[in-house]
């Protein structure tokens, strides 16, 4: 360690080693270190020892949950869009080489319908449609709204941002998201899901922001669609934690020093507040740049931006109304569930989602006939287990 390097990196998780692979490659000299033993930091997938280490560590996972080298649960769920950046990103540093990758088999989300002659209210899982003949066969709509949603798909599929006359006589750059819904004329739960599910906003803010970043967006739901199979989402064969383990590889290949199970004791600053490196016990290393996940500096240099709960369900059967799917993401936009924030978290009274994120055995993250669910949403109380 005693060297001078060009960047130290502390944490393992995605973005720092996403950072490590690019400087490398950039001919930098790179240190990075981990205090855990294994790759991914808060972005790890953890096998069923260190799953059980590190939520019930004076307990031993059941025998029935099988072999140890069966499981990856990741500790932070993402899908990754198939036509985004990440992906491009992977296949430009030919990270891909190094991952496994399969759809995930559907996205859903969750609607309050209302009774009708034969049939009581209920909060219905409909699946997301993401074309215009997926939306024809919607149980989300009626028949005159399928056809409004879908002039509205073919609105968003043309619409070119260089191009003022694919706009349709509106100002995209200026004019509220809103407005765009209201010349569809769409109903109230259609503007939920394609705001929520199809955008991908996890709040009701964008309605009253420039309309091209959310057509945007949703053109990126739709160019994904296809792309590589069915779906919109790819997720990679034992879990995200390959992720970074594939950059770290990358930065390694390229000369980067990679130190795990290694404590840091601090980051040192000059007298100006600079900073110029780590220490490890007695030894030092040296930087001008030092890149950390939070966890590895002090408080009084956090901002926090939120709170994240977070509940890890392992099941024995797949999630019920989503077509016995053995990947699928779910999301329950906040409006749906009747979720009004409080001043806790938000003091702007913002709606926030709740998110459902299924993989199993065909992904190589867990024991066959097992179903691994995590829910997750933003806190807006101080009891976030009784929201979740």
């Amino acid at each position: 360690m005693e060297e001078t390097y060009d960047a130290i990196v502390l944490g393992t998780g995605l973005k720092e080693c996403v950072l490590s692979g690019l400087l490398a490659v950039k001919g930098k000299k790179i240190l990075h270190i981990d205090r855990n033993d294994y790759y991914g930091g808060e972005t790890a997938s953890l096998n069923l020892t260190n799953l059980w280490k590190k939520f019930r560590p004076n307990a031993t996972p059941p025998k029935q949950y099988g072999h140890n080298r069966d499981w990856n649960v990741d500790l932070i769920p993402k899908f990754i869009m198939a036509d985004g950046k990440l992906v491009k990103m992977l296949l430009h540093t030919k990270v891909t080489k190094y991952l496994e990758w399969k759809c995930v088999d559907a996205s859903y989300v969750c609607q309050q319908q209302a009774a009708g002659w034969i049939s009581s209210a209920k909060m219905a899982v409909c699946k997301v449609p993401a074309n215009d003949m997926e939306a024809l066969k919607s149980n989300l709509m009626g028949l005159f709204e399928k056809k409004r949603l879908i002039n509205l798909y073919k609105f968003v599929a043309q619409v070119d941002p260089n191009n003022k006359a694919t706009w349709n006589n509106m100002d995209l750059l200026h004019q509220p998201m809103s407005d765009v819904f209201a010349h569809y004329k769409v109903e109230d739960n259609t503007i939920d899901f394609l705001g929520h599910a199809v955008a991908l906003h996890y709040s009701d803010a964008y309605l009253y922001e420039p309309a091209m970043d959310t057509i945007l967006k949703m053109q990126l739901y739709l160019q994904s669609v296809g792309r590589y199979g069915d779906s919109c989402f790819l997720y990679p064969i034992y879990g995200l934690g390959g992720l970074p383990e594939g950059f770290s590889r990358l930065c390694a290949i390229h000369g980067g020093t990679f130190m795990l199970n290694k404590p840091v004791d601090e980051i040192t600053f000059d007298a100006n507040g600079k900073v110029t490196g780590i220490r490890c016990g007695n030894e030092t290393a040296k930087a001008p740049i030092v890149i950390c996940d939070p966890s590895y500096t002090t408080n009084d240099r956090l901002k926090p931006a939120g709170k994240v709960v977070r509940a890890i369900c392992l099941l024995d059967h797949p999630i019920p109304n989503t077509n016995n799917a053995t990947s699928v993401q779910i999301i329950l936009p906040a409006k749906q569930l009747g979720r009004h924030t409080g001043k806790f978290n938000n003091p702007n009274n913002i709606y926030l989602d709740t998110y459902i994120s299924m993989v199993s055995s065909s992904h190589q993250i867990c024991a066959q006939g097992i179903f691994v669910a995590i829910v997750s949403t933003t806190v807006e109380s101080g009891n976030p287990e009784k929201e979740l």
